[in-house]
């Protein structure tokens, strides 16, 4: 027992001073920072996360013209590079990306597909499986140097090294020419990220056609030139440009495209011309192609073409889509002081959802995601339904999401068919404007867009049914075996699970640094920093986590350690609590307290039956046996006890003496970390008059023993109950142990009557086939109105 005089400093001591175990920590330190791991900073890059002073990056200027072959479901086309080198290297040869080689009968990615024969296997299976038998790659016609020089190439399965005649030097440009051409797959057999769907009913043809023409790889100052082979999931890195494609197709066909039209009088109608004008300025969506229009040219065969030309600037890629069965529809909006023109084509399969929906959840996205990033600053954004689920583009993307035949949805295909569209138009943002590598990492656009999807979704309707957002939605994944999991730190190639990994993980722990760990106000300013800085720029891990603890001063190399580089999951426990009072000194209160306690004790087992068993005790039986010690009574408050507190209390001062006799309650609690995963620790306190507290601790607690703290909380009133994550902030895999005194799991079983229900034996099924096919010996020939043969 400390002495009085020093009892309100030992106690604060105590209070502050953790124990020699939890300044313990084995292994690697999780507060370590993370300058090991990432790249040095350079006048490229900077140690803030921001582009440095010398950042560059290259430019490639395409022009293209195309031709889509409506008999043969091919594509040819032509195009004129304008290579910009503003690096300082001297380049002697150029990587250019033929994706559509992925469907080359050579294809690596065929052939290093693992897989297993299943018992039953649906047709579509099948289809992929012989997928070598469809030729879909790349035939390049001749590569050429402005004014008609043939330039050497290489061809390296989905890369082609084109040699130049002479160095590029730096501010230098070079034009070279592609003619090229493919075989378009059937994507409900061949599932890409694009293709055709064939409509048996009208025999028309949707087209959704991507990485459909040569394109420049990215030649950047982290890595050089990104020439990974595209095997699949690890999707594009692209450099920036300016497009002017010119799409020939049928003359009944509609085409969709990235930009916008440059020739309107040539491919559209007067009314449609009138429709497209008056849509923007629409507050809901118009018509530019009615259904009808679009029935009336599903019977039509045109024999001629027309050729549509798209113009885009500052944009990554193109795609586009052509159809006779396409609807199309469009509605203005404002952003960032300039005009967004928001577009839907799909054929009259996609109603009712699509011309209820499609246009107004575009219109919806855009203006969501500036708020939480930058404004929009193309002049289109496009969704198109067609054969493919979900993929983006700049200023267009492909949607899934079709009604039945009869119109009528489930609920399931509503909300999938909002939410894919949020997601792919999204991707405007990451990664076709902040333009990080998804070749090398797929989270740092699919998880970022996941996440401000999920903003986006909540925004569209309270309490909309989002997959992905909430922690305790990844819960499944981070319990399930760790040799099934990867970091997400992995490149998109190697990832397993690829759906919780690559989009769920990352999109989580974004929420989670938002709602819990940084708050709304400092993590949506770095997260709009960190968009502000790398628009139309190539970014790379570093940049963006250097960038969100740059702009909100919160240190977040442990959550990025642990969430991004390792598999750990987050298991916090409550191992145990113990409650403590103060003891007041003044022997009228502590006696009497001890006095209570020992009267409520419980009488062990031996003493209730001596009870019966020793009716009276030998001291009982002769009292000459009792002494001093029989009638002592060591609780009783003596005048020497009084005199002695009193002597104590004028050594204290009155703030102390008011202290001492406070009525505070102190309960110590064991933490224990035991999923590895470091995370805030958030205490619901339950107190005895039914009012609940929540208190919340950073993540720093665990600074000085990763595994396990205890933390005093001195409360005013008595608390029955100590709940960890009770709002389920931290994907907390075990409830279990988040609770004192431990809470059982609600759950439910189910009760029936077992019924073994036999089937019957092969002599059984052979008599009821044989009685089946008996026919009836007094059936007029006639009663069917026919011949019964």
């Amino acid at each position: 027992m400390l002495k009085p005089t020093l009892l309100a400093a030992g106690l604060a001591v105590l209070l502050a001073l953790p124990s020699a175990a939890q300044n313990t920590n084995s292994g690697t330190d999780k507060f370590a920072q993370l300058e090991t791991l990432l790249p040095t900073p350079n006048s490229y890059r900077t140690a803030s996360g921001a582009p440095g002073t010398n950042y560059w990056q290259q430019r490639a200027d395409y022009n293209i013209r195309v031709r889509l072959d409506d008999e043969k479901q091919a594509i040819s086309g032509d195009e004129d590079i304008t290579y910009t080198n503003l690096s300082p290297d001297v380049l002697t040869y150029l990587w250019v990306q033929l994706d559509q080689n992925i469907l080359d009968k050579n294809s690596i990615t065929a052939a290093t597909q693992v897989g297993e024969i299943q018992p039953r296997m649906p047709f579509q299976a099948m289809d992929y499986m012989q997928r070598d038998g469809f030729d879909g790659g790349f035939k390049i016609g001749e590569v050429k140097l402005k004014g008609g020089k043939a330039l050497p190439y290489v061809i390296n399965h989905t890369m082609m090294r084109v040699d130049l005649p002479t160095p590029l030097r730096p501010k230098q440009a070079v034009t070279f020419s592609i003619k090229w051409s493919y075989n378009i797959n059937d994507q409900l057999k061949i599932n890409q990220r694009s293709g055709y769907e064939f409509f048996p009913e009208d025999k028309n043809y949707l087209y959704e056609i991507a990485q459909f023409y040569p394109r420049m790889a990215v030649y950047s100052d982290n890595q050089g030139w990104q020439h990974k082979q595209f095997l699949g999931n690890g999707e594009f890195a692209l450099p920036f440009g300016d497009y002017r494609v010119s799409i020939t197709a049928p003359a009944d066909h509609v085409v969709g495209a990235t930009g916008v039209l440059q020739n309107p009088n040539e491919v559209l109608t007067s009314a449609q011309r009138q429709r497209l004008q008056q849509a923007q300025g629409a507050k809901s969506p118009v018509l530019i192609v009615s259904p009808q229009e679009a029935e009336r040219a599903e019977q039509s065969r045109a024999k001629g073409t027309k050729t549509w030309t798209y113009a885009a600037k500052d944009v990554r890629d193109f795609a586009w889509a052509s159809s006779r069965k396409f609807i199309w529809d469009a509605m203005g909006i404002k952003q960032g002081g300039k005009n967004v023109l928001c577009m839907s084509y799909y054929p009259k399969e996609g109603n009712p959802l699509w011309g209820k929906y499609s246009t107004e959840v575009i219109a919806h996205t855009i203006k969501v995601y500036s708020k939480y990033t930058i404004p929009y600053e193309y002049p289109v954004a496009i969704s198109v339904h067609g054969p493919v689920g979900g993929m983006e583009y700049p200023m267009l993307s492909f949607n899934g999401g079709r009604p039945e035949k009869d119109g009528t949805y489930s609920a399931d295909r509503k909300y999938g068919m909002i939410s894919v569209i949020i997601h792919e138009v999204g991707h405007n943002f990451f990664p076709m404007i902040v333009n990080s590598d998804e070749r090398q990492w797929t989270w740092m656009d699919e998880g970022l867009n996941s996440f401000v999807q999920y903003l986006a979704e909540q925004e569209w309707e309270r309490d909309y049914p989002s997959r992905r957002g909430d922690p305790a939605q990844i819960v499944p994944y981070m319990r399930t075996d760790k040799s099934l999991q990867t970091p997400i730190m992995t490149n998109s190639e190697s990832v397993l699970q690829f759906g919780n990994n690559a989009y769920g993980k990352p999109a989580i722990g974004l929420n989670i640094l938002r709602e819990t760990i940084m708050g709304r106000e400092l993590f949506d300013y770095a997260f709009k920093e960190y968009a502000r800085r790398w628009a139309y720029k190539h970014p790379t891990p570093a940049d963006f986590f250097r960038t969100m603890e740059d702009a909100s001063a919160v240190d977040l190399d442990w959550f990025w350690r642990g969430w991004f580089y390792t598999t750990d999951h987050t298991d916090l426990a409550i191992a145990g609590v113990k409650e403590y009072s103060i003891n007041s000194q003044n022997p009228a209160i502590e006696k009497a307290r001890q006095r209570e306690l020992a009267g409520k004790a419980p009488k062990t087992i031996s003493q209730q039956r001596n009870l019966t068993a020793i009716p009276q005790p030998l001291v009982e039986q002769k009292p000459e046996l009792k002494d001093f010690y029989n009638q002592y009574d060591p609780l009783a408050t003596t005048p020497a006890d009084q005199q002695r507190y009193q002597q104590a209390l004028k050594t204290l001062s009155p703030e102390q003496q008011q202290r001492l006799n406070g009525t505070l309650n102190f309960y110590e609690v064991s933490l224990k970390n035991l999923g590895g995963l470091t995370m805030p620790v958030i205490m619901q306190l339950t107190y005895a008059d039914g009012q609940k507290e929540i208190q919340n601790i950073p993540a720093e607690i665990w600074r000085k023993n990763n595994a396990e703290v205890s933390k005093v909380f001195v409360t005013e009133k008595p608390v029955v109950s100590f709940v960890l994550d009770p709002y389920q902030q931290t994907a907390d895999t075990d409830l279990g142990n988040n609770a004192w005194p431990q809470q059982a799991a609600p759950s439910r079983f189910e009760l029936f009557e077992y019924q073994q229900r036999a089937q019957p034996n092969p002599m059984q099924q052979q008599s009821a086939l044989q009685q089946k096919e008996q026919k009836p010996l007094n059936t007029p020939a006639s009663s069917a109105g026919g011949s019964t043969n």
